[in-house]
Order: C-alpha cells, then structure tokens, then sequence
C-alpha cells in the first residue's frame, strides 16, 4: 500500500472516520461482487439447461471468456496500486467497482460448482475469521511488518504452486487433488495472516488521515487490499469444505 504519513497525529474521530470509510468502501464492493455474482450465475444457463449466450463466451471456447476477465481484474489492481498517487479519487473509486463487478463475474462459477449451503457457511467462516484477525491487527502491540514479508514470499508461492498446478491438470487431465487441498490450506494461513497485517497497516495509516484527496485514494486502496484478503480467504476455505452440486 502506498502511504502518505505527516507525521501529526489525528484526534480519534478523523482516525476512526477514516477507517469507518475504508470498511464500508470493502463492503459496498463485497455487496457488489455478489449482486453481481448471483445474477451472472443465473445468467449461464438458458431455458433449456444449456450454456446460454452469456455463459458460452464465459466458458465457451476453452474458457476463454473467464481467463479474459481473471487477466483484467489483475490489470485493474496493478493500475490502482502504480498509479494511485496520480489519478483522482473519482477515478480510483471507479477502478475499485469496475475491479469489483469483473470479479463478481468471475466468482458466479461458485454458484455453479458449489451448493448455497456450503457457499453460505463458507461466506460466514470466513467472515468470523476475518474478524477476528482483524480485531487482533488493530489491538495487538506487536509489529506485524516482519511477518508481512514472509506472507508475501508464501502468496507468491501459492501463486506459482496454481499456475503449476493449472497447467499440469491442462497437460493431463488430472484434477490434482491432493495439490488443490495442500494449497487451500496454505492460503486459509496466508490469508488470515495478511488480514491481520493489513488491518495493522490501515490503524497506522488513520493515525495521519488527515482526510485530504490522497487519504481518500489510500482508503480506496486499502478497503482493496482486505476485500482481496476476504475473498481469496472465502474461496480457500470453500475449496476445502465446500461440498459440490
């Protein structure tokens, strides 16, 4: 994350304004990406049972579709990050919504796979995890940025690990099982972790939000750094309990 630090330090409300907004902005794009995640799963289907328009240029053609948008969402969150310092707060709201409903796209295959039961108790797993963790980031005295980077060296790890692993099941056909679950795991760790350190991160920050355009985009910024920590902790989990259709 990108930090503006002034050194002055804020009365409790301006800290707790700024960190009031930088939630809702990560549960308006949550709210978002699962508006539009339900629909787009309704959405690939016709009558008939079969793939519909929608759903033959998502999954149609070697998914080429879903790969499309996954590369876009990646692009999105590489511009924000580069380049927040540069564009408008307007702009950078925009980027983070635009991120939000490519993903809700995207996420409309859990609907798919998985049943709503375990969709459900994943969504709330994960939520009561994510609470937590981010209770203890911001009342912990302990300086998470050392832990910071070795959770970063895991994610990139878990990154190579699926691409790995996609191709391999590309070339062989083979789901990989144990694989899927051994990198579920990591990720459930990996994620929890990063929660907690970017909530660290985000108390830090208040401390100097002062609540001009800069601060504005920061907590546009780091309400994507932990909706990218919820969900990526919701998918791990559901991966490893979910039961499927």
């Amino acid at each position: 994350m990108v930090g503006f630090n002034s050194g002055v330090q804020l009365s409790a409300q301006e800290r707790s304004s700024f960190i009031g907004k930088t939630y809702g902005w990560m549960s308006l794009a949550l709210f978002v990406s699962a508006f539009v995640s339900f629909f787009a799963a309704n959405a690939v289907f016709g009558a008939d049972g079969r793939l519909s328009r929608f759903g033959m240029v998502l999954f149609g053609n070697g998914m080429i579709g879903f790969w499309v948008l996954a590369i876009a969402e990646f692009v999105v969150v590489m511009w924000l990050s580069s380049m927040i310092r540069k564009i408008s707060f307007g702009t950078a709201a925009i980027g983070f919504f635009v991120y939000a409903v490519l993903n809700g796209i995207t996420l409309s295959t859990i609907f798919i796979v998985y049943r709503i039961s375990s969709i459900a108790s994943a969504f709330f797993g994960s939520a009561a995890m994510f609470a937590i963790m981010s209770w203890y980031g911001a009342t912990t005295k302990k300086n998470l940025s050392s832990f910071g980077k070795y959770l970063i060296m895991a994610l990139i790890g878990i990154i190579i690990a699926n691409v790995v692993q996609f191709v391999i099941h590309l070339v062989t056909g083979n789901p990989m099982t144990f694989l899927n679950f051994i990198i579920s795991v990591a990720s459930v760790a990996v994620f929890t972790g990063l929660t907690a350190y970017d909530t660290q991160k985000l108390f830090r920050i208040a401390e100097s939000a002062n609540g001009s355009d800069d601060y504005q985009k920061i907590s546009i910024l780091a309400a994507l750094e932990l909706y990218l920590d919820f969900i990526n902790l919701f998918l791990a989990v559901l991966r490893i309990f979910g039961k499927r259709r």
